[in-house]
């Protein structure tokens, strides 16, 4: 229900109010381009993992690609699920980043590459 419905007192529309806002994030969803960004990221590095994070209140499911050399991008994608056949499809191992955390590599490429 928007703030002019309330204010006339309105109730909200279907499929929107309070129910329908569980399920959805203040993020956009994942797409071509992510996936697209992900294939060549595991394409021209070596020694790529993948760490996968939750959906949160506010950024969909994510994926965390850490090359050898500690590299790494961040891209969205629609669920574990996706997490788990897109490390098949690319021959990448994958982990859940709340339970592994992260590798030091990542936070050494960091500070190397700190602007």
């Amino acid at each position: 229900m928007g703030l002019m419905d309330r204010l006339r007192g309105g109730r909200p529309r279907s499929g929107q109010g309070p129910t329908a806002d569980r399920n959805r994030t203040l993020d956009r969803a994942s797409g071509t381009a992510d996936l697209a960004h992900l294939e060549q990221f595991v394409a021209t590095r070596r020694g790529v993992e993948g760490f996968v994070e939750p959906r949160t209140a506010v950024t969909e499911t994510t994926i965390v690609l850490v090359a050898a050399d500690g590299e790494w991008t961040r891209r969205r994608i629609d669920g574990p699920g996706v997490a788990r056949s897109l490390s098949r499809d690319l021959a990448v191992p994958v982990y859940d980043a709340q339970v592994t955390g992260y590798p030091q590599r990542m936070r050494d490429w960091n500070r190397e590459h700190k602007r």
